[in-house]
């Protein structure tokens, strides 16, 4: 098992300390956090045997992992889920690990938001209750047709009833049937001041989508197989709150994207909070791009994503 997310920041600051050589004040600037603090993790770090960091130990292997993660891609925290044992399940274990690194970050008097997909519903189904006070949860992008499982309103409501909160759900679909249509609803007042205040949240959940056939904007009805492979083709490589954004993390100019109800991504790079939780084997690309667009702060992934994504950073610097 990987250290505990509350417990993560005891094996920062001796990551830091030991292994990158930085003085106690320069480990409480990084951490923002007092040296006498930074002195007391210190000491817990060595009586917990966290400093075998030093020499990567079998224990605090997935965590050695995460630092180093950490480091290469800018990230204010990683979790990475050990593929210990005959079964590893991420379906499983990954929803498990970032509802509770979540509950870490949420805190009272906080403005959540919330995008959507499998991933997301399955952190939300898993979360332990927690009563926060004066805590809003809202959605990120418009909604999707009632048939479809994993929805954004759902997604925000079941997070909002698991963290005792009040849920905003986004009265507009996430895709309209024109670019004109699009503008028109975004400049309505409701639409316009949900939009406006995603710069206004403290903390973000969300995941990146694939771009192929088992997209949810495929699934949900939004767009076409043909049309999601004509997209890739022009360049795009992953989904965020239902836009298509390219490998460098932009947004694609395509009429797709001019037909979506969703936070701008000036506006969603603004939450101080953003966690990506990628649990398929498939979305290694998708993942790249999200790094590369600087949409997540925090991110939960499995061992195996987390060794991948550093074996492309060094053939890249190669």
């Amino acid at each position: 098992m990987p250290i505990r997310p509350g417990d993560q920041i005891v094996h920062k600051a001796a990551w830091l300390y030991y292994t990158h050589g930085l003085r106690q004040d320069e480990v409480a600037r990084r951490l923002d956090i007092s040296r006498a603090s930074v002195a007391l993790y210190l000491r817990k770090a060595r009586e917990s045997g966290i400093v075998t960091i030093a020499t990567s130990t079998h224990l605090f292997a997935s965590d050695v992992l995460a630092r180093r993660v950490e480091d290469t891609y800018g990230l204010a925290g990683v979790w990475v889920a050990p593929e210990t044992g005959p079964v590893f399940e991420p379906a499983v274990e990954i929803p498990a690990l970032a509802a509770s690194v979540f509950l870490s970050l949420a805190a009272s008097g906080q403005k959540i938001g919330i995008a959507w997909g499998r991933t997301v519903y399955s952190i939300a189904d898993v979360m332990s209750y927690a009563d926060l006070q004066d805590v809003t949860v809202v959605q990120l992008c418009g909604n999707l047709g009632a048939p479809y499982s994993y929805r954004p309103d759902q997604c925000t409501m079941e997070i909002a009833r698991r963290l005792n909160a009040k849920g905003l759900n986004f009265y507009a679909p996430l895709v309209l049937s024109s670019e004109r249509l699009a503008r028109e609803l975004r400049d309505e007042p409701v639409i316009r001041e949900q939009l406006a205040g995603v710069s206004d949240c403290d903390l973000a959940l969300f995941s990146v989508g694939m771009v192929d056939e088992d997209a949810h904007v495929v699934k949900c009805g939004a767009m076409t197989a043909d049309e999601v492979h004509a997209l890739r083709d022009r360049g795009a490589a992953g989904v965020i709150a239902g836009q298509m954004i390219d490998a460098t993390g932009e947004l694609l100019d395509c009429d797709y994207n001019r037909r979506v109800i969703s936070a701008d991504f000036a506006s969603f790079r603004h939450i101080p909070k953003r966690m990506m939780v990628v649990q398929e084997s498939a979305k290694l690309d998708p993942l790249k791009a999200a790094l590369a667009g600087k949409f997540a702060t925090h991110l939960v992934l499995s061992q195996s994503m987390a060794e991948r994504l550093l074996a492309e950073a060094a053939s890249s610097a190669a």
